[in-house]
């Protein structure tokens, strides 16, 4: 059994332990039951067994190696918290090869029982930079 986190950070290190591991167990820990997600599968689920089921079991068996980029920003007010950064994970690709995924992921927590559990997350691959998501310009579209 996971000890309990005593920082947002630590909470952090003990998610990406889990979703490495596909350790649905140690991530059900680490969330209230009435969080809300936003996901790379699911647009919008509430509740932690739809997380779960909708979103974790979709993605996690699918990835390997995942991981929050050094960078990511944590902050802390009292008994809330905010974290938001960039991750990696590893994918295979339709031609069998790995190659690796990146994304943005935030996460709100609360302090409930003296224990941080997310009361929100919201994961998104890197947006494209293409006419294919975002749509062609018009010809009179105004330019700066």
């Amino acid at each position: 059994m996971a000890t309990p986190t005593t920082t947002p950070e630590q909470w952090l290190q003990t998610f990406e332990a889990a979703v490495r591991a596909r350790d649905f167990t140690a991530g059900r820990a680490l969330f209230a039951d009435d969080a809300v997600a936003f996901g790379t599968w699911a647009r919008a689920v509430a509740g932690l067994d739809n997380i779960i089921r909708e979103q974790w079991h979709n993605v996690w068996p699918r990835i390997r190696d995942f991981r929050f980029e050094a960078d990511a920003r944590v902050r802390t007010s009292g008994d809330s918290a905010w974290i938001a950064g960039g991750w990696l994970t590893e994918v295979t690709g339709p031609d069998g090869r790995p190659f690796t995924r990146p994304g943005r992921g935030t996460f709100v927590l609360e302090r409930r029982g003296g224990k941080w559990l997310a009361v929100h997350s919201h994961f998104s691959l890197l947006p494209s930079q293409s006419e294919t998501a975002h749509g062609r310009l018009s010809s009179d579209a105004a330019r700066p």
